[in-house]
């Protein structure tokens, strides 16, 4: 609203006196029209209707005379075609013609345009008053009698031309006005289509560096000086709203200003359309969006449009000294996803506002801070004289960074990963010693966050190694490259299998067989755990119920993992259900396996969702219990049926009685909570031999049998396979 009011004041006075200058200038013209009829639009198209001939031609002598355009009509089917292909200012109509009398046409006249819009006289015999009568009430603005009075017939047309051109100059001023304040922007522009003229204000002509009188009427003078590049962009949009594909017109681009550099435009606008739906008219605003161009709206700091138009003038003057010697800096904030979930929105856009301060206050006068977008921001360190110029910068930073945030009350913590690229003569476009930077800071989240790495080649194979791998997950997903294998879970009570935990494998063409730990983070990052974890679960399932119908006294079940962004996508509890009718596999069949950490890090809303899972009778389980952060409190309302304690613990039962106690506690508190332990990572007899004295109920591990394709596995399900205590069954 503020900047409504701003723009209104700036624009009142001269749009006001404008409006006032038209509406005085169409008012005095109609009265001159009436009082001297040689001031009578010379171009003015009349339309005579009238069967009989002899009436016609008359008519039109003493309308051509007086310099009017005119057309006739013989009937009122012909008179209604004509008025379809041209346009007429007025229409003398007869009410008497056969098949289609006046009264009729003058209804069909109505229907399409107002009596303002194109005026009406009817032509009638004096006898007939009723119909004059009938003829007013259906919109006819006059009528003339019987012979016709031409004199009069002539004044009574002047008048309603000249009532005519007086309410569309009114009606265009109205518009301009009305349009003005729809614009509520600096500059002001009105396009007459018809005449391909365009008002342009002067504060649109000042936003350019021109004066009033320096910029003419054309569409030209806004076109020409568009940059190129954004040329047939601005067209195309002002061409789909004039086709009313769009509300409104709105476009950014760039405009050549009087001192030869391009300013960035944000122009806006909307058509007038007549009774047909076709635009006449068009007016709207401009307005100059430089600034934010190259500003970032939150924090004040340059964006990357300016960034990276500094970067590239500090490359360029590189090339001309030797010693110049400058660094990048890819800046990320490491806990800001859990500052901005948290605490609200507002809370993070407040720390970035707090972090863009310190980072300011880091640098000097010469050197740049932008921030790209979210939490992440650059610096460009200029004229430094060596590396540990920037690595100092890079220790400072990371303290000021590590003191807390008091934002309205609440004190935040949070920490910085930093790449930092330095400039070399190999470099050609900023665009690479930012991705460079870029990639610096990745590996410095790799390797715990909180830290700094300075990029090097080795950083740049293992970027595009990753990038190759996405790429080809992504083609391993179209073409279906995966395989599921199965690791047996026995019964340490029994020694017999009670089910499989399913584990993808990624078959790939060249390489062979790709283990999970090398690409579900990528697939996880990319998303493409999505699709892959729910071909996963088809198989399993599928492969399952084939095993029951073939072995039906064997109670088997199957694992299936679930990552978070399984998790939590929307529609889970419907995906997973249509995927167990499709199958035909019993619910309680199927068990998912997710980490504490995952239901932990949104316990009321996971809690939730477990719950209708466990409403559809399927099994739940927490795997790697133990290495994430459970409370205890929320633990006891989940309703889980399993915990797997973590390969990690069991590998070093017998060997430090710390972990068997660990061991010893995690299946205390599972069997306090009712609920069933797998022991993961069994390697050894001595192992298994513990885990039966804690009362363990299940095991896996490479003691029973490695994860095998789905034939292997079914051999062991054929033979029985069976194990006894402290040893490997033959």
């Amino acid at each position: 609203m503020q900047r409504f009011l701003t723009f209104w004041k700036s624009v009142y006075e001269h749009w006001t006196r404008r409006s006032n200058e038209d509406l005085h200038l169409g008012f005095m013209s109609a009265n001159l029209m009436t009082i001297d009829p040689t001031l009578t639009a010379p171009h003015d198209s009349l339309l005579v209707v009238d069967d009989n001939e002899t009436i016609r031609d008359v008519l039109c002598l003493h309308l051509r005379r007086k310099g009017y355009r005119v057309i006739t009509a013989q009937d009122g089917r012909r008179a209604l075609e004509l008025m379809g292909k041209e346009d007429f200012d007025l229409v003398l109509l007869d009410i008497e013609m056969p098949e289609m009398n006046g009264l009729e046409v003058l209804q069909r006249i109505r229907q399409r345009y107002s009596a303002t819009e194109l005026p009406v006289v009817m032509v009638t015999a004096k006898s007939l008053s009723e119909e004059i009568v009938d003829a007013l009430e259906l919109g006819a603005n006059d009528y003339v009698t019987k012979p016709i009075d031409f004199p009069v017939a002539l004044a009574r047309i002047r008048t309603l031309l000249s009532h005519k051109r007086a309410k569309e100059a009114l009606r265009e001023s109205e518009e301009r006005y009305a349009l003005a304040v729809l614009g509520a922007n600096d500059g002001l522009w009105d396009w007459d289509l018809k005449a391909d003229k365009l008002y342009y204000s002067p504060r649109w002509k000042s936003m350019l560096g021109y004066k009033e009188n320096e910029i003419g009427n054309g569409p030209s003078e806004w076109f020409n000086r568009i940059h190129p590049e954004d040329i047939e962009r601005v067209k195309t949009d002002l061409a789909s709203h004039l086709k009313q594909m769009t509300p409104h017109y709105e476009n950014e681009h760039r405009m050549l200003h009087k001192d030869g550099a391009y300013r960035w435009m944000l122009s806006r606008g909307i058509g007038v359309r007549g009774s047909d739906g076709k635009a006449t008219r068009m007016a709207g605003s401009q307005t100059d969006i430089t600034e934010g161009k190259v500003a970032d709206a939150l924090t004040g700091l340059p964006n990357r449009v300016l960034f990276m138009d500094r970067l590239g003038h500090a490359m360029e003057r590189a090339k001309y000294s030797e010693n110049h010697l400058f660094a990048v800096f890819f800046l990320d904030l490491d806990r800001f996803k859990v500052v901005n979930d948290s605490l609200a929105h507002l809370m993070g856009d407040q720390l970035l506002i707090a972090t863009a301060r310190r980072l300011k206050a880091c640098l000097h006068s010469a050197d740049t801070v932008a921030r790209l977008g979210g939490d992440e921001f650059t610096i460009l360190l200029e004229e430094i004289k060596q590396v540990s110029d920037a690595t100092r910068l890079a220790e400072r930073i990371q303290k000021e960074l590590a003191m807390p945030f008091n934002l309205h009350g609440h004190e935040v913590f949070t920490t910085a990963s930093i790449g930092i690229a330095l400039s070399e003569p190999s470099y050609k476009r900023p665009e690479d010693l930012l991705r460079n930077a870029d990639t610096a800071m990745y590996r410095a989240k790799a390797l715990g966050k909180a830290r700094y790495e300075v990029f090097d080649t080795a950083m740049r194979d293992r970027a595009i190694a990753r990038l190759q791998l996405e790429n080809d997950l992504r083609r391993a997903v179209e073409r279906q490259e995966f395989r599921v294998h199965y690791q047996v879970i026995v019964s340490l009570a029994t020694g017999q299998i009670c089910g499989f935990e399913a584990l993808v494998r990624w078959d790939h063409p060249t390489r062979g067989l790709v283990y999970p730990a090398e690409f579900i983070p990528v697939a996880e990052e990319t998303g493409l755990i999505i699709p892959i974890g729910q071909w996963v679960l088809q198989e399993a399932c599928r492969q399952t119920k084939q095993w029951q119908e073939r072995y039906p006294d064997l109670p088997l079940m199957v694992c299936v993992n679930f990552s978070s962004k399984q998790f939590m996508q929307p529609g889970l509890v419907n995906q997973i259900n249509q995927v167990l009718e499709e199958t035909g596999l019993n619910a309680s069949s199927l068990k998912l396996e997710l980490t504490e950490s995952l239901i932990m890090d949104n316990a009321e809303s996971s809690c939730a969702l477990l719950q209708q899972l466990k409403e559809l009778d399927i099994r739940l389980g927490i795997d790697d219990f133990g290495t994430g952060y459970s409370s205890l409190s929320y633990l006891h309302y989940f309703p889980i049926d399993t915990l797997k304690i973590d390969r990690s613990f069991i590998k070093r039962i017998g060997v430090d009685e710390e972990n068997s106690e660990i061991v010893r506690t995690i299946i205390t508190l599972a069997h306090n909570l009712g609920v069933d332990v797998i022991a993961e990572g069994v390697e050894t007899a001595q192992q298994l031999a513990r885990l039966q004295e804690l009362k363990c109920e299940y095991g896996q591990g490479y003691f029973f049998s490695h994860p095998a394709v789905g034939e292997v596995a079914e051999a062991l399900i054929r033979m029985r396979q069976q194990w006894k205590m402290g040893q490997k069954a033959s």
